[in-house]
């Protein structure tokens, strides 16, 4: 899923971020730098996938019923 481009880009920031700061500030330019390449990403949280998954749970057994009431119907009015 992750482009080359992005992983490219993401690979020399890191390394210019080692080369031109000092060791104690990689780490926070490292988490800025993966706070950038995450935010281009369309991602979603954990949170918010769980609930969009219990959704189409939820979708997916009215959709059951109600095709299951239309056959009742179909029945009903091919018997009439």
């Amino acid at each position: 899923m992750l482009n080359s481009k992005f992983l490219d880009e993401v690979s020399a920031k890191l390394g210019d971020a080692m080369q031109s700061g000092p060791a104690k500030d990689f780490e926070k330019n490292a988490r800025a730098l993966l706070a950038q390449g995450f935010a281009k990403l369309d991602l979603v949280t954990r949170e918010e996938f769980d609930v969009q998954v219990q959704l189409l749970s939820r979708a997916q057994e009215k959709l059951v019923a109600l095709e299951a009431r239309v056959a009742a119907l179909e029945a009903q009015r091919g018997n009439h």
